[in-house]
């Protein structure tokens, strides 16, 4: 391991494939803030914090709403739409989805949460305080990420495209290809809403695209390898899970299975 690498680990800071990063004096200092609004195009990291995270959560969807942590899982007859408390990583309210349904993506909404499942192109409707299901609709397509920018609720369904839809009827009202330099970027998975871009997960990668909503361009790469030692990653799955607490402009991510949630800021990645 280079020496460049082993520093690159002890600060938390991913190197992206082309070996450039942010040089030591131009990282930002270690707040509590994400660094969202304060960056764009591609970026590495820092990890703020480490909190605990269920490693039997095979986790499909996270988000943060008033300081309220909620995350959904995966897999069928172990699917959940779950409260947990940040600092132990316990969930300590709970919602078991049908043995046939495989929990997706979710977003809150007001008093709503919106859960999505993979194929069975439903979406459960819940009262966000008692985790009650309250309703449902349904869509054509497979269900991976939702998230919501204040006047539409925005979809993924695994391929290079996003969906638009109307919080109110859920009727689809538009659609954009995402793309990168002209080329679709596919598998777009878990989806985050936060200063005016999306922040997608790209399946089976340790990217996150951010894309301007409303052309589909992406403006940049959130490059996120390392998180995990590699032990930890043994019994690991892919990274899935992106929460933004806009009221403490905090940013957080994890993975299927992870032992760890991480709290992390954004550093630009400066390249000659």
């Amino acid at each position: 391991m280079s020496i460049l690498c082993f520093a690159a680990l002890l600060i938390g800071q991913c190197i992206p494939a082309d070996g450039s990063a942010a040089s030591p004096e131009d990282t930002p200092p270690l707040a509590e803030s994400s660094g969202l609004a304060q960056s764009r195009g591609d970026c590495t990291y820092v990890v703020l914090r480490t909190f605990p995270h269920d490693p039997e959560a095979f986790t499909q969807g996270l988000t943060f709403d008033n300081g309220t942590l909620y995350e959904s899982t995966g897999l069928l007859r172990r699917s959940t739409l779950r409260k947990v408390d940040l600092e132990s990583g316990a969930p300590y309210q709970i919602r078991y989805l049908p043995d046939t349904a495989f929990g997706e993506g979710i977003e809150v909404i007001g008093d709503r949460v919106i859960q999505l499942t993979w194929q069975n192109k439903v979406a459960y409707v819940y009262d966000k305080n008692t985790l009650d299901k309250i309703g449902e609709f349904s869509y054509d397509t497979e269900g991976w990420g939702i998230t919501h920018d204040g006047a539409r609720i925005i979809m993924s369904d695994g391929s290079s495209r996003l969906y638009f839809r109307d919080p109110h009827t859920f009727e689809q009202t538009g659609m954009v290809t995402v793309r990168h330099q002209g080329s679709p970027v596919r598998r777009l998975n878990e989806l985050e809403y936060a200063h005016g871009e999306v922040l997608a997960n790209v399946f089976q990668t340790d990217r996150i695209a951010r894309i301007n909503p409303d052309t589909g361009n992406v403006t940049g790469w959130i490059h996120l390898d390392g998180l995990l030692n590699p032990q930890e990653r043994r019994n690991a799955d892919v990274l899935n899970g992106i929460a933004y607490d806009a009221g403490k402009d905090r940013l957080f991510v994890t993975g299927k299975l992870w032992p760890k949630l991480f709290q992390i800021r954004l550093v630009p990645i400066v390249r000659p």
